[in-house]
């Protein structure tokens, strides 16, 4: 008997078939946990080979009584953190022969998360992951059910109680940036954040108390959006200010929006306005001029995480937070303050 190839995903019933035995035998052979003759192990195994038959993954976990399958809950799946640390996540969890399923929540209503929830707790979990970066993962957290083992990943100061976390220290890169900015004699440092999510963020909080501990008052955020384009926007505010020298960005895109419409004002960058961003996203380095920014190596924080997730799956009452620091990357975007920008009209801008 030959099964035609390329026609569908061969299934264990078609190893069967094809050398001759029982479902049973194949799945003995494949787990190994009861004795098969060698001819029929044999036969088996040339099954196997032939029609290139791989067995799923849950199919295993449920043969051997182990469960391998992690859920990721995450806002988003696409913008660069996420995606990210999604990806760090995933490459952590190959190497130990765990699979991954990502739901992502719609918003923090308490519907959308529930339906999240409902499809996901219904596989053979070993664990989850929850990405508790903004509001919706929070009330995922709240809902989860408490038999499985749970940890987060977030760069808040701090997390729920009760779940392990692999944190990235927002605050100590927030402050090191402002006070970078500062060291290069900039009487202040503007943020342009993503508002009302960067008042609770780690990154606004350490830039808030490095100005504060300077003797500085915070001025108020410029505030932006996801949408780039938001940061292009508040890049013309900032060309028609001349007071605004130095800005902490809460990520590259709009750093980057930011700067072009600096360029398209004609104020050069870094020599009338000091930008720095935030996540170190693959362009930063290619950008005129390369952009300053903060490396918060979001890999390493999904490998991290699905670490804490393997030492509670081995010992959950032995398992500390994990916290690591992000790196400032200092490029061509900052520099020492020149001499204060003036604006002769709406749109033309020189040095005095």
């Amino acid at each position: 008997m030959r099964i035609a190839k390329n026609e569908r995903v061969p299934v264990i019933a078609d190893v069967a078939r094809l050398a001759g035995v029982s479902v049973p035998t194949v799945s003995r052979v494949l787990t190994g946990n009861i004795p098969v003759s060698e001819e029929r192990r044999k036969r088996v195994l040339e099954a196997i080979k032939e029609l290139q038959y791989h067995p799923s993954p849950l199919a295993r976990a449920l043969k051997s009584g182990k469960r391998t399958m992690v859920a990721i809950f995450a806002a988003s799946t696409e913008t660069y953190g996420y995606a990210y640390t999604i990806a760090g996540i995933e490459e952590a969890a190959k190497a130990a022969s765990y699979t991954i399923v990502i739901s992502a929540v719609k918003s923090p209503d308490p519907s959308d998360v529930q339906a999240a929830l409902e499809l996901v707790l219904q596989q053979q979990l070993a664990g989850i992951i929850v990405l508790d970066f903004d509001p919706s993962a929070a009330e995922v957290l709240r809902q989860l059910p408490k038999t499985v083992p749970i940890v987060a990943a977030s760069g808040f100061q701090a997390g729920q109680k009760g779940f392990p976390y692999a944190f990235i220290d927002e605050y100590a890169a927030g402050r090191q940036a402002t006070e970078h900015l500062l060291g290069l004699g900039h009487r202040t440092v503007h943020h342009l954040g993503l508002f009302p999510l960067s008042q609770f963020s780690g990154r606004y909080q350490g830039w808030h108390d490095a100005l504060t501990d300077a003797g500085i008052a915070p001025p108020a955020v410029l505030e932006a959006s996801r949408d780039t384009h938001s940061g292009y926007q508040q890049g013309l505010r900032i060309a028609s200010s001349p007071d605004i020298t130095a800005v902490f960005c809460s990520n590259d895109g709009l750093a980057l929006a930011a700067m072009r419409a600096l360029l398209e004002k004609g104020i050069r960058v870094p020599e009338d306005v000091s930008i720095v961003g935030w996540d170190n996203q693959p362009f930063s380095e290619f950008t005129w001029p390369a952009l300053s920014t903060v490396a918060p190596d979001f890999k390493g924080l999904g490998n991290r995480a699905f670490g804490l997730l393997q030492q509670s799956l081995a010992a959950p009452e032995a398992v500390q937070d994990s916290t690591a620091v992000p790196l400032l990357l200092e490029r061509e975007s900052t520099a020492p303050v020149s001499v204060r920008r003036r604006v002769l009209s709406p749109g033309s801008v020189t040095e005095p």
